[in-house]
């Protein structure tokens, strides 16, 4: 696809979400398999300020891994980051080091032409409001429980960890978003209970109709993983994180009413107005404590959410 058709999206992202001025710094990272929206991002970038540019390296081997020192000097350095990469850079030390410097900063992990036409067209102001509705239910609660049709039986205790908005609004010194965005998330102290994905989960992508990954969660970490995929990307983790691999990292609420069918993007799907997803792996970048080289979501489709008993109500859905 060639990068005047991706000029709206970019427009977009660069302008209204990021809100880059002249003068300011821009870095623009990606790799080899993101380069045209790379591009895309870059072009609008470069007509507002001179002081873009555009960095590359090859794709990692899994989302959370860190970049190449020189990626994370330069990001670290920058007024505002945009990052469209194959694998995720949302949950490395090197995002949470330069969002702490300052840096505002939007990772597009696994992002694609047909995710990013999508997904950044869309009204952030009214998804920042859907975030705000959401919160609002959730964020003074002490237990979170969590159902679905399809078998997801699971209670998680925020604790002292605050809640999150992923609005993509991120025009503040040290703000940090997903792009396409739309999410309030928290990264629980604990959790006990049953996890049925139906919507989309890596290593997989979007499930088939009728098709589901389980696992059980005790103690806040995944002591049973019922898909063989998933199992082996968890113990390909643990390797080298042990068991911070099978922690219960995130549980996130969609809330991007644009989003009406799932696609198969972790990105974009997660964000789905109604949608719950979990995750298991990493969540130092989140408000947890746990650093490990995964981050695995899992997205339900019909999820029922409580809070200290009382049922949230939940963006529109999917049609």
């Amino acid at each position: 696809m060639s990068n005047q058709s991706l000029r709206g999206p970019a427009e977009t992202a660069v302008e209204q979400c990021m809100d880059l001025q002249e003068g300011e710094s821009c870095a623009i990272v990606t790799d080899d398999e993101r380069q045209g929206i790379a591009e895309a991002l870059y072009g609008v970038a470069a007509e507002i300020t001179a002081e873009t540019t555009l960095l590359r390296y090859p794709p990692g081997d899994l989302h959370g891994e860190e970049p190449p020192d020189a990626v994370a000097g330069a990001i670290t350095a920058a007024d505002v980051v945009l990052a469209p990469t194959t694998k995720s850079l949302s949950h490395t030390t090197a995002r949470v080091e330069a969002v702490e410097a300052g840096a505002r900063m939007a990772t597009l992990p696994g992002i694609t032409d047909a995710v990013f036409l999508m997904g950044l067209d869309a009204d952030y102001e009214s998804i920042a409001a859907e975030c705000a509705t959401v919160l609002e239910q959730v964020e003074d609660a002490e237990e979170i429980r969590v159902t679905s049709p399809q078998g997801t039986d699971v209670t998680l205790r925020p604790g002292e960890r605050d809640w999150r908005e992923d609005t993509g609004i991120v025009h503040e010194p040290g703000d940090f978003s997903n792009l396409p965005a739309g999410e309030v998330f928290v990264s629980p102290e604990t959790g006990d209970g049953t996890v049925v994905v139906d919507g989309t989960m890596m290593p997989h992508g979007k499930l088939d109709e009728g098709q589901t990954i389980s696992f059980e969660v005790e103690d806040g970490y995944v002591t049973d993983i019922g898909d063989d995929g998933l199992r082996e990307q968890v113990e390909d983790g643990a390797a080298e994180a042990g068991q911070d691999a099978y922690n219960l990292a995130e549980l996130g609420v969609g809330t991007n009413v644009a989003v009406t069918e799932l696609v198969g993007s972790v990105l974009l799907d997660e964000k789905a107005g109604g949608t719950v997803h979990l995750a298991i792996g990493d969540d130092h970048g989140i408000g947890g404590d746990v650093e490990a080289p995964i981050h695995l979501d899992g997205i339900l489709r019909e999820p029922t959410v409580y809070a200290d008993g009382e049922e949230v109500e939940l963006p529109s859905g999917l049609s």
